[in-house]
């Protein structure tokens, strides 16, 4: 099963890069997965404060 994935280039601070790095290394993911756990996570509780984000733009 393939999963589509946008790409992008994302800038970030070197500082939080180089925490993010660590993180990702302790918890045995990639840097872009870990990027991708943080992402899912904020959005979830974005998602829990304020209503489920429609990204279908058919609605």
């Amino acid at each position: 099963m393939t999963i589509d994935k946008t790409r992008f280039t994302l800038r970030l601070d070197e500082q939080i890069y180089n925490k993010i790095k660590v993180i990702s290394e302790l918890d045995r993911r990639s840097i872009n997965a870990q990027i991708e756990f943080f992402l899912e996570q904020s959005i979830e509780e974005y998602e829990k404060q304020h209503g489920k984000i429609d990204t279908d733009p058919e609605k």
